[in-house]
């Protein structure tokens, strides 16, 4: 028997129960189709935004947009660092090669070609000046000079009449003394004109006059002569220093005393060479404190052979000091620039620039120490870093963020 014709009502729910489960079927599957699709999309737009911050993440320049922004890249490898010491440092020249130039008699300066900051050789005038001593000392050589001709000649005589036995010879041995007598004065007029500053073979005006030379080879770094004035042995006129060398005054901290010895490597750095370093070594440690300060003097020598180190130049100076060395990445302070708030380097890979977020460790010898961020082999920017920073945020801003 059909159930379905044996009660009418059954039949009813029964088909009913089975159109309601057909359409929950269908919206399932559909439901199931859509949410496929969504996940679809998803995951094309996540992959879509990691290439497009892949792309914002690097930069491509050619060769000569990277030379006119000044990019600079090296391969970083790691160094040895042992405990350093860094501490506020002056330039000075070497004590031991500045003179100051003064006449060694008054007189009036008449001339004074040198000027301030000039490089001047050993022996070259600085400046020329009259003196009554000079033209005195010139008159007494001429004089001299004279006295010995008539001595000279006198001599000469007497020895004529000597080899004909016509004077006694006692006179003969007069005239030759007198010659002799006139021959070392004429040698002390010349070795006191000399010692003056003049010349005996100065004539008219000149006579008087004497020059100031340089005493060795350097730059004048201080000038006070002035045309007309007075000068004399107490009255420097010029101060030459040679400063090819050049001295780095510290003060170490009382801390610090037992580890700095004379020998030491340092390396100084200064404002106006920003990512330069200048190599010398401990020449001098002080042998007591200073009462106020608490501080031990001590003296960095180096090399200044193109003269770019400056006297009173404000320095800081890294000292190496006693223990052990360990092996570290560091680069120069203007390779890591801040890119929102993190510290970060470009990172040359495959043809492009790559931000590369670092960890800085602490700062030595004028360099930027590295906790984590590269490994050594990478080509990093050392310089144009903050043209490439300024590229990368123009990018970004141009992209809607």
């Amino acid at each position: 028997m059909n159930l379905l014709d044996s009660n009418p009502l059954r039949g009813a729910r029964v088909l009913t129960a089975l159109a309601v489960a057909l359409v929950l079927v269908a919206c399932g599957k559909d439901a199931a189709k859509d949410e496929h699709a969504a996940e679809g999309e998803r995951h094309a737009e996540h992959a879509g935004e990691k290439k497009d911050q892949h792309a914002e993440a690097e930069l491509r320049l050619t060769s000569e947009e990277a030379q006119r922004a000044g990019v600079k890249v090296e391969a970083v490898q790691a160094q040895p660092l042992g405990e350093v010491l860094s501490v506020t440092a002056t330039i000075r020249p070497d004590q031991d090669r500045v003179a100051q130039v003064a006449p060694r008699i008054a007189g009036r300066v008449i001339a004074a070609p040198a000027r301030l900051g000039d490089r001047v050789a050993a022996g070259q005038v600085l400046a020329s000046l009259d003196s009554v001593e000079v033209g005195e000392a010139h008159a007494a050589w001429v004089q001299a000079r004279s006295e010995l001709g008539i001595a000279e000649a006198d001599f000469q005589r007497a020895g004529a009449l000597d080899a004909e036995e016509i004077i006694p010879r006692k006179d003969f041995l007069r005239a030759r003394a007198d010659r002799d007598k006139a021959a070392a004065a004429l040698r002390a007029a010349a070795d006191r004109l000399r010692l003056l500053g003049g010349s005996p073979a100065a004539s008219g005006a000149r006579i008087s006059g004497f020059a100031v030379v340089a005493p060795f080879a350097g730059t004048v770094i201080e000038k006070k002569a002035v045309l007309g004035t007075l000068a004399g042995p107490t009255d420097p006129l010029f101060t030459v220093a040679d400063l090819s060398r050049v001295w780095i005054q510290a003060e170490l901290p009382e801390s610090a005393v037992a580890k700095v010895a004379v020998g030491a490597n340092a390396k100084v750095s200064v404002p106006a060479y920003p990512g330069e370093t200048f190599s010398g070594r401990v020449g001098y440690v002080g042998a007591a404190l200073d009462k106020d300060t608490r501080t031990l003097s001590a003296r960095i020598e180096l090399g200044n052979a193109d003269g770019r180190l400056k006297p009173e130049m404000f320095a800081t100076a890294v000292i190496e000091v006693a223990g052990d060395k360990r092996q570290v990445i560091s680069l120069p302070e203007a390779a890591v620039v801040m890119m929102d708030g993190q510290p970060t380097v470009f990172v040359l890979e495959n043809g492009a620039y790559e931000m590369r977020q670092v960890e800085p460790a602490g700062r030595a010898a004028g360099r930027t120490v590295l906790k984590s961020g590269l490994e050594a082999g990478e080509q990093v920017v050392v310089a144009g870093a903050y043209a490439l920073k300024a590229r990368q945020q123009k990018s970004q801003l141009g992209h809607g963020h």
